[in-house]
């Protein structure tokens, strides 16, 4: 049946994306990201989501041009398709693109007005560039959309840590924590959970807190080295020795 819906590529390639991203990073994982990928597109050269798809997997490869083809493809054919935007954002990020990532979450947050994952990612682009009143303003909506949200899931460690960074930066520190906490406490090995738990940390103060909750992510699998170079949140951490030894090994 998938052979004659490339639609069904597509999200198999963003299973895989994400188990790589998020679980375990093989190549294995790598590779059939790519493959799913290559193939929804090859079925269907004119789906936005296939080409979203591609770019997301192609990102993993540190194919960067050929991603950044891919995201602008998927999203000249549907420049509505959320996931074209929010992962192009992210992708620009890492790769050090602050104001690609910043348009292409505004984009995000325009075509999916629920989602509380743009605005607060957004948010910390804002108080990079200066545009501290933007920031405040991104970041309310998106903790407030974050609530929301966990009132019907309100096991979802993402939207716990996510809602504890905007929390965080906006002053409620007992709230920001705690939250924080929560979300551990429902993955603690889980490596990105223990990477955004640092960041609450960092932003917080609580700095060798930070440093053990980073250096648990990264020996649980952690290997996005791009955001942790260019994540603003962790900037207190970086003088630290112990920071630029855990950098050393992604």
């Amino acid at each position: 049946m998938a052979a004659r819906h490339p639609q069904a590529y597509a999200g198999l390639a963003d299973c895989w994306s994400y188990l790589f991203l998020y679980h375990d990073r093989s190549e294995a994982n790598r590779a059939n990201a790519e493959q799913a990928s290559l193939q929804a597109v090859t079925l269907d050269p004119e789906s936005a989501q296939a080409h979203a798809s591609r770019g997301l997997a192609l990102s993993l490869s540190g194919r960067d041009l050929e991603a950044e083809r891919a995201f602008e493809q998927a999203v000249r054919l549907d420049p509505g398709l959320f996931e074209a935007h929010y992962s192009c954002a992210r992708h620009a990020f890492a790769a050090g693109q602050a104001q690609t990532a910043l348009r292409s979450y505004e984009q995000a947050m325009r075509v999916r007005p629920e989602d509380y994952q743009a605005p607060l990612l957004a948010a910390q682009i804002y108080d990079d560039c200066g545009r501290a009143a933007d920031a405040t303003a991104v970041r309310r909506l998106g903790v407030e959309r974050a609530r929301r949200h966990l009132e019907i899931d309100p096991d979802d460690a993402r939207a716990l840590y996510m809602a504890a960074n905007g929390m965080a930066a906006l002053g409620e520190r007992a709230l920001a924590r705690d939250w924080a906490q929560r979300a551990r406490e429902l993955r603690p090995d889980d490596g990105m959970v223990l990477y955004n738990v640092a960041c609450v940390f960092s932003l917080l103060g609580l700095e060798e807190p930070a440093l053990d909750s980073l250096e648990k992510a990264i020996r649980n699998g952690l290997r996005q080295k791009g955001w942790c170079e260019h994540d603003s949140n962790l900037d207190r951490l970086r003088s630290h020795q112990r920071f630029q030894e855990l950098l050393r090994e992604l």
